[in-house]
C-alpha cells in the first residue's frame, strides 16, 4: 500500500492513519495524506527498500 503527501507530491510506503515506511506519522495533518496506488517516490530508508 502507498500513501501520498499532497503538499509535496511524494508517495510513501504505508497507509493513511498510521506510519510511513520512513517513519512519518500520517495521523498528524491527516488532511495532507491520501491513499494511492502510485509508485513509491520517497527515497528514504524504509520506503524505498
Amino acid at each position: 500500500m502507498a500513501v501520498k503527501h499532497t503538499p509535496t507530491g511524494v508517495v510513501h510506503s504505508g497507509s493513511k492513519g498510521g506510519t510511513t515506511g520512513c517513519g512519518v506519522d500520517t495521523t498528524k495533518h491527516s488532511d495532507h495524506w491520501v491513499s494511492s496506488s502510485s509508485r513509491i517516490t520517497c527515497d528514504k530508508n524504509g520506503c524505498k527498500n
